[in-house]
């Protein structure tokens, strides 16, 4: 009967391994939604209070404050370029270059432009590094009011969060318009308005076609390259938005013409 029963168990082991290994799994997927409810529930809880933004501008971002700080341990003097203009006083086409360079479906999307996001994914798999951000307009506004610029699925996370509440309480034109009086162009140098003086000297209401393209072009690397400058990936850059204003027709093709040539290094 000892026999029988030893027997028995030999053939139980296996079936009671995978018993086991499918606990074990359980356990840790468990675990892990539960850390990540968890974060969900933080991530709610910091969210900023942004129904204030409906009728006033904010003082300082964020990214000002970080950018101060970043200067301060570099003992190196920060002073603040930004000029707050109304949306309806910001050029027509200058809007439209930002928005098609930026993001083209800003007014299809509730915050975030998830076929952007994935392919963003799969660029960053790619590479094995955050070498693409994917981020919307109202993503980039919740970055640069509330966030860092730190690389991070948390800081990621945080930001899809708030951009969703910034669509849900805010109107996109007041988003937009929020975005254009904040960007960063330069040292110091915050908002479509500031940056035609500190660039053109001049007022944005009065910028050419291509200082339009030029501003629009540094977005993406402000602190790197100069909107004036014939830097090689800014001129290339300006090709691209070029051929972009001439697919949308915001531009014709004597105009774009014309461009190209500017762009083109001889």
């Amino acid at each position: 009967m000892f026999t029988l029963n030893v027997a028995e168990q030999k053939e139980n082991a296996p079936d009671q391994k995978k018993i086991n290994w499918y606990s074990r799994v359980v356990i840790v997927i468990a675990g892990f939604l539960i850390v990540l409810f968890a974060l969900y529930l933080i991530i709610l809880v910091s969210l900023p209070d942004v129904e204030n933004l409906k009728n006033k501008n904010p003082v300082t971002t964020a990214l000002i404050e970080q950018r101060r700080e970043e200067n301060k341990q570099n003992h190196k003097k920060f002073n603040v370029k930004q000029h707050w203009i109304s949306f309806n006083e910001i050029p027509d086409l200058l809007k439209k270059t930002i928005r098609i360079s930026e993001d083209a479906n800003f007014y299809f999307h509730s915050g975030v432009d998830f076929d952007e996001l994935e392919e963003s994914i799969k660029k960053n798999f790619e590479k094995g590094e955050f070498a693409r951000g994917g981020s919307t307009i109202t993503q980039q506004l919740a970055k640069n009011l509330y966030l860092s610029t730190e690389k991070s699925i948390l800081r990621k996370a945080r930001e899809y969060f708030i951009a969703r509440k910034l669509e849900s309480v805010l109107s996109k034109s007041r988003i937009f318009h929020l975005y254009l009086n904040v960007i960063e162009f330069g040292p110091g140098v915050f908002g479509v308005s500031a940056a035609a003086n500190y660039y053109f000297g001049k007022p944005v209401t009065e910028l050419s076609h291509e200082e339009i393209i030029r501003l629009t072009a540094i977005i993406p690397r402000p602190l790197k390259v100069r909107a004036d400058s014939d830097n090689k990936w800014l001129l290339w850059r300006c090709r691209w938005i070029t051929g972009k204003l001439l697919l949308y027709k915001y531009i014709d093709e004597v105009e774009y013409s014309r461009l190209m040539y500017i762009f083109t290094p001889v």
